[in-house]
C-alpha cells in the first residue's frame, strides 16, 4: 500500500545529496553563538546551518526553536549534534565556544581556560571540514585565533579572529552620536587588541572625506578640551558595562559575526578590522595576531591594508602586541 508521501510525490532522481555550497557551522550555543546563528539566518547567508555544543539539552532546545521558525527563514536545513560529523563540509566555521567572561574579568584572564577547550574543538573542526574558513570569536579572541591557527594547521589566511570589527562599530556609533549623524557616515577604525589595549586611529577619522583631526588637531590627545578621548574609553568599557547590566554581550557581536560571514561567503572583498598574523608589520616582532584592516573574500583573508599611523598610534599598537605576547608565550599548547 502506497504511503501518503508516495501518493503525493513521484521521485525523479535517486542518489547522493549534493553538498551545500554555503554551509555554516556555529560551535557553541551560548548567548554569542545563538546571536551569531540568528543573525546569519536572518541575513540569508547559509543554505545549511549546523550547531555544535557539549550541552546536549541546550543544543537540542536551541536547534528545535530555530527549526520551528523555518517557515520564516530561507535556510532549508538546520542541524545540531554534539558529534562534529554534523559539521562536515562547512564553508565557514564560527567558533564561539568557551568560558564566559565574568563581570570585572578581563578577556586576557580567560585565556588558559579557553585554550584547553580549543584543544578538543579545533582538531574536530578540521577533521570534518579541512577546507573551511575558521572565524574565531571566543575571548580573548586575538590569542585564541593564534591558538586555533597553531592547533588547526590551516594556512593563516583561513584562520581569522573577529577582532576589532565590533570595537570599530562601537567607536563609529559613539562618534556618530556626538556628531548627530548615522554611524555608517562616520569612518573610524580601532585596531590592535580586541580589549583594553585597543588603539583608536584618530588620524583616520573622517566624515565625507573630511579629516576630523585636520579640523581639531588635538582630537584624542590629553590636551583636547572637547575630550574626544572619552569616546574610545566608552568603547573599551562598553562590554564591561553591558555584562554588568545584562550578564553577557550577545546582539552586537552576533551582528558583527554575520557581517564578516557575509563578506566571506559573498566574496565581497570588503575591508574589516579583523585579527590576523601581524608579525613584521608596524614594527611588531613577535608571532601575534592583532586587528588591522583586512580584505575578506571567499578564500578567506586575502590582503592587509597598510595603514598610515601616527608615531604615537604605532607605539600603542606595538605595546598592544607586547601585552598579548606576554600572555601568549606562557601558554601550554
Amino acid at each position: 500500500m502506497a504511503s501518503t508521501k508516495e501518493k503525493l510525490i513521484t521521485e525523479v532522481m535517486k542518489g547522493e545529496p549534493v553538498h551545500c555550497r554555503n554551509k555554516v557551522t556555529v560551535v557553541g550555543v551560548g548567548m554569542v553563538g545563538m546571536a551569531s546563528a540568528i543573525s546569519i539566518l536572518l541575513k540569508d547567508l547559509a543554505d545549511e546551518l549546523a550547531l555544535v555544543d557539549v550541552m546536549e539539552d541546550k543544543l537540542k532546545g536551541e536547534a528545535m526553536d530555530l527549526q520551528h521558525g523555518s517557515l520564516f527563514l530561507h535556510t532549508h536545513k538546520i542541524v545540531a549534534d554534539k558529534d562534529y560529523s554534523v559539521t562536515a563540509n562547512s564553508r565557514v566555521v564560527v567558533v564561539t565556544a568557551g568560558a564566559r567572561q565574568q563581570e570585572g574579568e578581563s578577556r586576557l584572564n580567560l585565556v588558559q581556560r579557553n585554550v584547553n577547550i580549543f584543544k578538543f574543538i579545533i582538531p574536530n573542526i578540521v577533521k570534518y571540514s579541512p577546507d573551511c574558513i575558521m572565524l574565531v570569536v571566543s575571548n580573548p579572541v586575538d590569542i585564541l585565533t593564534y591558538v586555533a591557527w597553531k592547533l588547526s594547521g590551516l594556512p593563516r589566511h583561513r584562520v581569522i579572529g573577529s577582532g576589532t570589527n565590533l570595537d570599530s562599530a562601537r567607536f563609529r556609533h559613539f562618534m556618530a552620536e556626538r556628531l548627530k549623524i548615522h554611524s555608517s557616515s562616520c569612518h573610524a577604525w580601532v585596531v590592535g587588541e580586541h580589549g583594553d589595549s585597543s588603539v583608536p586611529v584618530w588620524s583616520g577619522v573622517n566624515v565625507a572625506g573630511v579629516s576630523l583631526k585636520s579640523l581639531h588637531p588635538e582630537m584624542g590627545t590629553d590636551k583636547d578640551k572637547e575630550d574626544w578621548k572619552s569616546v574610545h574609553k566608552m568603547v573599551v568599557d562598553s562590554a564591561y558595562e553591558v555584562i554588568k547590566l545584562k550578564g553577557y554581550t550577545s546582539w552586537a557581536i552576533g551582528m558583527s559575526v554575520a557581517d564578516l560571514v557575509a563578506s566571506i561567503l559573498k566574496n565581497m572583498h570588503k575591508v574589516h578590522p579583523v585579527s590576523t598574523l601581524v608579525q613584521g608589520m608596524h614594527g611588531i616582532k613577535d608571532e601575534v595576531f592583532l586587528s588591522l584592516p583586512c580584505v575578506l573574500g571567499n578564500s578567506g583573508l586575502t590582503h592587509v591594508i597598510h595603514m598610515t599611523l601616527q608615531p604615537d598610534e604605532e607605539k600603542q599598537l606595538v605595546k598592544s602586541a607586547e601585552t598579548l605576547w606576554g600572555v601568549q608565550k606562557e601558554l601550554a599548547l
